[in-house]
């Protein structure tokens, strides 16, 4: 029979010397496996008289029962020190200064504001700026509000005080429109501009802000019609949310100084807490446009026999939401800069139509 001490002795040196855990397994099959040494001699056993296992048993099976431990105690200690070694290769001296961050960055509003303009001066529009206080002329009359329209109320305005030898009450202007009339009464068309700017209404929620930004742009010219204005907005908006095509349907709608007038419309999939464009049975409206109102351009100076024009308007922040995924207006003006590190873009990534907008 085998001299079970000596195969003890040698088992458990081998298992000392044993470096890795790949070689503690293979002594282990060696040994316990189905054909290891002292597998076979457990089922010897069987061939054996009764006096002969009480005999034999208990030492085989001691025999097993030590080999068991050591296997297990030199895996555990190797993998110790395999994790330690990983440990110190892998450590991190966190007292190390670390990498710069950037400092500063651009406004998403910005960001979105730069995108537009570089869309639009790809097809021919130039940029056209305006003061943020404005007169009542400019900002309602010429834009054929009538005297007691609801834009003029309190409730929707910011008025300024009277003016102490006039009594004219400015207003901080509630769209860029007053940039518009002040292009049609200083320069002879054609026209085609886009006035990027801020605009005052008193208005707050998830999707409204006393103040925004606006983008506005007209067309003045000679035989324009609304396949103009369908084609440039249509344009414009596949471009702008980097898409080949985009589905849009325009509805009717009032606006005083465009006529007819209409809201743009996209089809969209919110289902999932996601937005995807160009899916889906939804509509969300995103501007508004129409053909300048004949009143609005004899207000200005043209004689509507002669000059048409459309004009259309869109909220850069409401953009900038829809396409950059911020689920809240008002975080963007609240001069937070952890949300501006988190939405913030890099000054010297400026948008451009070959380069890339976003």
């Amino acid at each position: 029979m085998t001299d079970l001490n000596q195969l003890e002795l040698d088992l458990i040196n081998a298992i000392g010397a044993a470096e890795t855990a790949a070689e503690v397994e293979e002594l282990r099959v060696a040994a316990l496996g189905k054909s290891g040494t002292i597998s076979g001699l457990l089922k010897g056993m069987g061939a054996m008289s009764p006096e002969e296992r009480r005999e034999k048993g208990p030492v085989i099976n001691g025999l097993r029962d030590r080999v068991q431990s050591a296997l297990g105690a030199r895996k555990a200690e190797l993998e110790a020190a395999e994790l330690e070694s990983r440990l110190q290769a892998e450590r991190v001296d966190l007292s190390l200064p670390a990498r710069p961050r950037r400092k500063g960055g651009v406004h998403p509003t910005m960001q979105v504001m730069e995108e537009m303009i570089s869309l639009f001066a790809d097809m021919g529009f130039a940029v056209a700026e305006g003061p943020d206080v404005e007169d009542d002329f400019h900002n309602f009359t010429a834009l054929n509000f009538p005297p007691k329209h609801p834009a003029r109320e309190m409730h929707d305005t910011f008025f300024l005080k009277p003016d102490p030898q006039t009594g004219e009450r400015k207003v901080l202007r509630t769209h860029t429109s007053p940039v518009q009339v002040r292009t049609m009464m200083s320069q002879t068309p054609p026209i085609r501009i886009v006035a990027p700017g801020r605009t005052f209404r008193k208005d707050s929620d998830a999707t409204h802000t006393p103040m925004f930004h606006q983008v506005e742009g007209l067309v003045i010219d000679k035989g324009v019609h609304m396949g103009h204005l369908k084609w440039t907005l249509e344009t414009f908006v596949a471009r702008f949310f980097e898409l080949d095509g985009i589905q849009a349907r325009f509805r009717p709608h009032h606006f005083p100084f465009t006529e007819p007038s209409a809201e743009m419309d996209i089809r969209c999939d919110r289902s999932g807490g996601t937005l995807k464009l160009n899916e889906g049975d939804d509509w969300m409206e995103i501007l508004g446009c129409g053909m300048v109102h004949p009143n609005v351009l004899r207000a200005c100076g043209l004689d509507p026999e002669e000059w048409q024009g459309f004009a259309f308007g869109m909220g850069v922040d409401r953009l900038a939401m829809l396409k950059y995924g911020i689920p809240d207006l008002r975080p963007m003006f609240d001069a937070d800069v952890r949300w501006l590190a988190h939405y913030g873009f890099s000054p010297f990534a400026a948008p451009s139509s070959a380069g890339g907008l976003s």
